[in-house]
């Protein structure tokens, strides 16, 4: 597993492995709030500062469209913000995969049965990134949609190790301790 899918991917389990395995799927957020609302405070400052001098030089159409420019990136910034709230979380045991998606419309939850389900990497087409997704019974749901191609391409590998294919469910401390 590559370092940067180590700080995307973390492992809430600890040692007691009888409640399973816990895989939480965070995005990668640079800007902390505090440190958004900074950037967004000091480019205000500096957009505002020169549209002010060319405002006082008499070219005064300049102050609306600073002020269009700083209304759009802040929405962008809120944007970002709410974002890091979207989490995925993957919890296996030696009976079910259980997969908690957290978003802006609330938390939805979908289980399968380990010994049937398969996970699956559907191949990108086009300018379209692969998915990810856990299937059985005819449901599937997609997951590290947030990750990049390598990162889940390695959570790919890793969760074919741990919830084995159709019919094949390895014992899952076996497959925690390779």
């Amino acid at each position: 597993m590559t370092e940067e899918l180590r700080a995307v991917m973390g492992e809430t389990a600890g040692d007691d492995i009888r409640h399973g395995l816990a895989i939480e799927l965070v995005p990668n957020c640079s800007l902390t709030p505090a440190q958004a609302f900074g950037f967004f405070a000091s480019l205000c400052f500096v957009s505002f500062t020169v549209a002010g001098y060319f405002a006082a030089q008499g070219l005064w159409p300049v102050l609306p469209f600073a002020g269009l420019e700083m209304a759009v990136l802040g929405w962008a910034l809120n944007l970002s913000l709410r974002r890091r709230r979207c989490t995925q979380t993957i919890t296996l045991t030696e009976d079910e995969v259980r997969i908690v998606t957290r978003d802006s419309c609330g938390a939805r939850s979908m289980a399968f049965p380990r010994h049937w389900a398969s996970p699956r990497l559907v191949r990108a087409r086009g300018w379209h990134p692969s998915r990810l997704v856990i299937e059985s019974h005819g449901r599937a749901c997609e997951v590290g949609g947030l990750l990049t191609e390598e990162e889940r391409r390695s959570l790919h590998t890793r969760l074919q190790r741990v919830v084995g294919m159709v019919n094949e469910s390895p014992r899952l401390q076996a497959a925690l301790n390779p």
